[in-house]
């Protein structure tokens, strides 16, 4: 009987320590935000929000402190990654899932893995090696000198970085897919892409919406292989091969200046208040096939 208790005593401790720590986690995000909003006070006390979020001009020495430029290339570069890295994942994913050996998914797999796993700055250096001269390349091409360090040098390397995680994702969904639904569309005459596009595609699309969402927020957030190929000047890009300024790039380069100038550390931190609310809203936006998909299944 005590043995009972006391088993019946641990069960509760341990449900009770699980709520503990899933409760933190969840509230961690909402402490962040109030420390980051705490810190941005200065700056947003003095000026309003509004004039912070649409004005461009950005000249800390005098007290001007305009983060829609910031904000845009924020956008520009990850919506950029996101068309490069989007319809490559998707085709990998599809691949390894459906039209290659058995062998041949088990040997790439943990290649893919890999690549997840390389440092930010590995990439950023192969962007300067590889990405930067090749776009320096095209944009005499098309007409339009540059140096090279521009948005699209920017998606590109942050499109390579998420491809793997955004291809893991998707291959997933597809080898969830149940393989009687598949086999019956075949044994029905449907060819391989007919299958491919009507059943699996298809029962998959949410957790595809979901896993777009998941990789573009990290994409988002991304510091150093951007800073080291986006240009980093405080402008709205005209064209694919003007420099831009990236919120996660602002902070990191900054940081270090902030201490010597009035109401920068405050800029600095309604700067990464601006980037943690873009990730979130994306982040949040996201989640809503996950529920989809846990609806249908139940």
């Amino acid at each position: 009987m005590s043995f009972l208790v006391s088993r019946a005593m641990k069960d509760k401790l341990a449900a009770r320590a699980v709520r503990l720590c899933a409760v933190g986690t969840c509230s961690l995000a909402v402490v962040i935000m109030i420390v980051l909003a705490v810190k941005s006070w200065p700056l947003l006390s003095s000026v309003r929000l509004p004039d912070l979020v649409v004005s461009d001009e950005w000249r800390p020495l005098a007290g001007r402190f305009g983060f829609r430029a910031f904000i845009i290339g924020t956008l520009l570069v990850t919506a950029g990654a996101g068309a490069i890295a989007v319809p490559i994942s998707v085709l990998c994913a599809l691949y390894l899932a459906e039209y290659c050996s058995p062998r041949f998914r088990a040997a790439v797999a943990p290649v893919m893995d890999l690549m997840a796993a390389i440092p930010s700055v590995v990439y950023g250096m192969w962007g300067i090696l590889a990405v930067v001269p090749a776009v320096r390349f095209i944009a005499r091409l098309c007409g339009s000198p540059s140096s090279g360090y521009s948005v699209l040098a920017a998606s590109c390397v942050l499109a390579v970085m998420i491809i793997p995680y955004m291809a893991h994702l998707c291959l997933e969904l597809f080898m969830g897919v149940p393989r009687g639904m598949i086999e019956a569309s075949l044994s029905l005459g449907a060819g391989r892409w007919h299958t491919v596009k009507h059943v699996i595609l298809r029962r998959t699309l949410p957790g595809i919406g979901a896993a777009v969402g998941l990789a573009l927020c990290r994409a988002l957030g991304e510091t150093m292989a951007v800073l080291m190929v986006a240009g980093n000047v405080p402008m709205i890009p005209a064209s694919l091969f003007d420099p831009v300024y990236p919120l996660p790039a602002l902070i990191a380069n900054s940081y270090g200046e902030m201490m010597s100038v009035r109401k920068y550390e405050a800029a600095l931190m309604f700067a990464a208040l601006l980037l943690l609310a873009l990730v979130l809203s994306l982040s949040l936006a996201s989640r809503r096939p996950f529920l989809r998909i846990e609806r249908s299944v139940d």
